[in-house]
């Protein structure tokens, strides 16, 4: 997208920008390419410039669900951007230096996509009291990158493969293939045991909900959304076992509340897991949730070569399956 900043006229308010939408933003929900042309604006206030017909697409009001065309002009009234004080978006380009090691965690680039293998305990997005997410490091990291959005989401605890956008057409043909099941994701996790037998299906409707809490909770409702998991054991011990997930469906939490929905909760889940058992998976040295997003099979989006792409298990999650190993006479036969 171009900016032209507007020659105001005389008594008005000076920084008004007019934006041309180019190819790379053609597509885009208005609503979310104000949220990344207004960096460091609230949310709130971004939907309240809209329902005040501040800004302007093609010198006309517009809803927040829009769809950019190529050659659209976006007005973008001044606006008075968060300072930068240690809890909002613009603390990252002051803290770039601390974030380098996002990085060196980049495990496979081209000129379409970027996959990170994302750490645990760090969002992909900033909101919900996270002044700032991966994404938007990477956009601070990567400041002559001119597009970079997330193709699909992890949970703050969970590690492993993130799959990144470079282009909108990348992102929607991304889009395309996790609706129509052509991105396949698998984890690894470790389950509360014993686990019997081999493969589980798991075809349970999810809902998510806010409680009077106000923390977001995802249930197993027949009226919520169709929701289906394999999970297959790779490793089984006494009381626990390691499983791949395979996600058929893409909802929030799915993979730990499907598990906890078959009697087989994720170790050192503390939303959805059992407590004792959490308790026993610390001592053996487990200090976060023990869910990897191992890897990710899918077409890409320019010439249609099939990907795989793998990060490999946390050396603290490598650790506490070390430690049962040795146990003696702690191992069962698959």
């Amino acid at each position: 997208m171009k900016a032209v900043p507007e020659t105001p006229p005389e008594g008005a308010r000076p920084g008004v920008q007019h934006v041309t939408v180019d190819s790379g933003h053609a597509g885009q929900r208005l609503d979310n390419f104000l949220l990344t042309a207004l960096k460091g604006v609230p949310r709130t206030h971004v939907y309240r410039l809209l329902r005040k017909g501040e800004v302007r697409v093609n010198k006309g009001r517009s809803k927040p669900d829009y769809r950019l065309k190529e050659g659209d002009v976006v007005r973008l009234p001044p606006v008075r951007r968060a300072e930068s004080n240690g809890k909002n978006l613009a603390a990252v380009a002051a803290a770039s230096g601390r974030l380098d090691w996002l990085l060196e965690r980049v495990v496979y680039e081209d000129e379409q996509l970027l996959v990170i293998d994302k750490p645990s305990g760090l969002a992909v997005h900033g909101g919900s009291g996270v002044s700032v997410g991966l994404i938007e490091a990477l956009r601070e990291l990567r400041p002559h990158t001119p597009f970079l959005e997330l193709a699909h989401r992890l949970d703050r605890d969970t590690s492993g493969c993130l799959l990144i956008a470079k282009s909108r057409p990348a992102l929607m043909h991304l889009h395309d293939l996790l609706r129509e099941g052509g991105l396949d994701k698998r984890y690894l996790a470790l389950v509360a045991g014993p686990w019997r037998g081999g493969t589980r299906h798991v075809d349970a409707a999810l809902e998510a909900t806010r409680p009077q809490s106000g923390e977001r909770r995802v249930e197993v409702d027949e009226e919520g959304k169709e929701s289906a998991s394999d999970f297959t054991p790779r490793e089984k011990f006494t009381d626990t076992a390691l499983v791949e997930v395979r996600l058929l469906t893409g909802r929030m939490h799915q993979a730990r509340v499907h598990a906890a929905h078959i009697g087989h909760p994720i170790a050192g889940d503390d939303k959805y897991g059992d407590r004792d058992f959490n308790q026993r998976m610390k001592r053996q040295g487990l200090t976060r949730l023990f869910l990897h997003a191992a890897r990710l099979e899918f077409r890409h989006p320019l010439g249609g070569r099939k990907m795989r792409i793998e990060a490999p298990l946390p050396v603290e999650l490598e650790r506490v399956l070390e430690k049962l190993r040795t146990q003696p006479d702690i191992s069962l036969p698959a």
